[in-house]
């Protein structure tokens, strides 16, 4: 059996020991080593969480202390490929193959491969498009370059990284000086002190993602995506969506022309290109390309859907089955499905002790996948205000054929995101003060016997109330109960104060299934008040289980009231 060696096996390359396994070879993990650094450590534990998602056996084996220590060790493996898992693993797997005199990008092209202010120099040599920019290690070579250009928006990153990582948009002067320095502190992506940046031009315009394939320079499309991103109060570049592009709109199509020219400059003979690109007035131009499989942790299913393959199973026909490649390149781009990616932003640093989202997003029809922190019970977790990819707290996966469904779960993610955010990362800081017993009896007693008109109902409450003619039950007996009712009062105070999220959560979800086609839920404030978000998280609750919010009557006022199916308008009711 031939073994296949992939360098920092993490994210989406995790899909390579699946496809090595199936293709009847063994995969060999080589983990790569890291600065003493507490962000680099963080790295690497990441990476080796990452392993315990991936279901088929592995060979793993750890970079020694000198390069010519690695290569003995893997050259023992006789490996039939030496292949790129992440933008780190792209360095040392190109050696180790040249050296081992196996498929791969020449070593000569290695700089202009990853450092970024390389891959705009050979772009620039060849005479294609390039962002105007110079490499800086001090602060006078930054103000040089800014002043001498005359430019007034600028980029400012480290010229090796990933992820959106020290990256900072800067519109004068004293921004850039102040970014420079607040870097400078800082390290890259794999946890590595930053020394060197770039400092370009900034690109107004749409930023894209296309991934190719190549075979003996030949590149083929995989798949494209768009990205939605959004700039922070301190010039940060955050992500907040990435759609993929099922048909092509206006100037997408040179794009793609664009991005076969930057591969072949770069001098690109086997594997995959994941390629940033920004479409301005001028045309399509490159932001930056990562030499490996593109990022995102992005599973076998959730990929085949979309397009039928998952990059990693293209990768290897690129090396292995050149005729299969052939073939595949007379293929139109065609996606099956659409696919997005929303990527949770904190907008202030918070202690969190729960992510509602999780159980929440399991209910949107396109939803294929949620990945947020775990939380320890009764342990809260701090998170910090995102300023890049690997600091937001969480991301859901939406696919489905038909791409209104998707639009339409984006929405409602973006709708919670902005006006229930309590309902992504739980603060738990309402501290609304609870009335006396005989204020509440008082207060639920008029919309009790409003509600009796419209059928048969159900009473969820924590506080028993006599005479009247509904059905009262506790919160967790709402499953016990096998009819099904023309309305529901969820009436929780005390219970809610020391009842999780997740419960209260459960609850709402459990009561709506036993409300009949037409019928109402009826959530007074003094039960809404009490939830964390208050009566927008609790309508956010309602939209995700395809309630209708309903406008509410003159005669019932403060009180979240919801419909299934449409129902007719409450105020057409005495």
């Amino acid at each position: 059996m031939r073994n296949i060696v992939v360098v920092e096996c993490m994210s989406t390359s995790r899909n390579f020991v699946e496809d090595i396994t199936n293709m009847g070879c063994h995969p060999v993990v080589l983990e790569t080593s890291s600065a003493d650094t507490e962000e680099a450590r963080i790295y690497t534990e990441g990476m080796r969480e990452g392993y315990s998602k991936i279901k088929q056996e592995f060979e793993l084996i750890y970079e020694q202390d000198t390069y010519e220590e690695t290569l003995e060790m893997v050259r023992k493996y006789n490996p039939l490929l030496v292949l790129p898992g992440s933008e780190k693993g792209v360095i040392l797997a190109t050696k180790l193959a040249n050296d081992l005199n196996l498929l791969c990008n020449p070593i000569e092209n290695i700089d202009a491969m990853t450092l970024k202010h390389e891959m705009h120099n050979r772009l620039a040599e060849f005479g294609i498009r390039s962002i105007k920019g110079k490499k800086v290690t001090t602060i006078e070579d930054t103000i040089d370059f800014y002043e001498s250009e005359g430019l007034k928006d600028v980029v400012i990153k480290p010229v090796y990284s990933a992820g959106s990582s020290s990256v900072r948009i800067c519109s004068n002067k004293d921004e850039l000086i102040n970014a420079f320095k607040l870097l400078s502190t800082k390290t890259n992506y794999y946890g590595d002190k930053n020394e060197e940046f770039l400092v370009q031009e900034r690109i107004n315009g749409e930023e894209y993602i296309v991934n190719t394939v190549s075979c003996d320079g030949v590149p083929r499309v995989t798949l494209v995506w768009k990205y939605n991103k959004i700039k922070t109060s301190d010039g940060a570049i955050v992500y907040e969506s990435c759609e993929t592009i099922n048909g092509l709109g206006l100037g997408e199509a040179e794009m793609i022309e664009y991005a076969y020219k930057v591969a072949e400059a770069l001098g690109i003979k086997y594997g995959p290109v994941h390629g940033e690109y920004m479409i301005d007035d001028k045309g399509p131009v490159l932001i930056e390309v990562n030499c490996r499989p593109v990022g995102g942790g992005m599973d076998i299913e959730f990929l085949d859907r979309i397009a039928g393959h998952h990059e990693t199973d293209c990768v290897l026909t690129s090396y292995l089955k050149p005729e299969l490649f052939k073939q595949q390149l007379q293929e139109p781009y065609q996606l099956y499905a659409k696919g997005v990616m929303k990527f949770f932003i904190v907008p202030n640093d918070i202690l969190a002790s729960s992510s509602p989202m999780k159980n929440i997003s399991i209910k949107l029809e396109s939803h294929h996948k949620t990945l947020f922190a775990d939380f320890d019970q009764g342990i809260s977790k701090e998170f910090f205000k995102t300023e890049d990819l690997d600091s937001s707290p969480g991301t859901i996966y939406l696919v489905h054929e038909n791409p209104s469904t998707v639009q339409h779960d984006l929405d409602f993610l973006r709708d919670v995101e902005k006006y229930a955010f309590s309902l992504v990362l739980n603060d738990e800081s309402n501290d609304v003060g609870l009335k006396s017993d005989e204020e509440y009896v008082d207060d639920i007693k008029h919309i009790i016997c409003d509600a009796e008109k419209y059928g048969i109902g159900l009473f969820v409450t924590d506080q028993f109330i006599e005479d009247i003619n509904v059905l009262q039950v506790k919160f967790d007996e709402v499953n016990d109960i096998e009819s099904n009712f023309d309305f529901i009062i969820i009436n929780l105070n005390k219970s809610i104060v020391n009842t999780a999220d997740e419960e209260i959560i459960k609850t709402l979800f459990d009561s709506s299934s036993k409300v009949n086609n037409n019928g109402f839920i009826f959530i007074p404030k003094n039960t809404y008040q009490l939830f964390n978000g208050g009566r927008k998280s609790i309508e956010a609750l309602f939209k995700i289980l395809n309630f209708k919010i309903m406008l509410p009557p003159y005669n019932l006022q403060d009180i979240v009231i919801a419909s299934k199916n449409n129902a007719y308008p409450l105020y057409y009711l005495d």
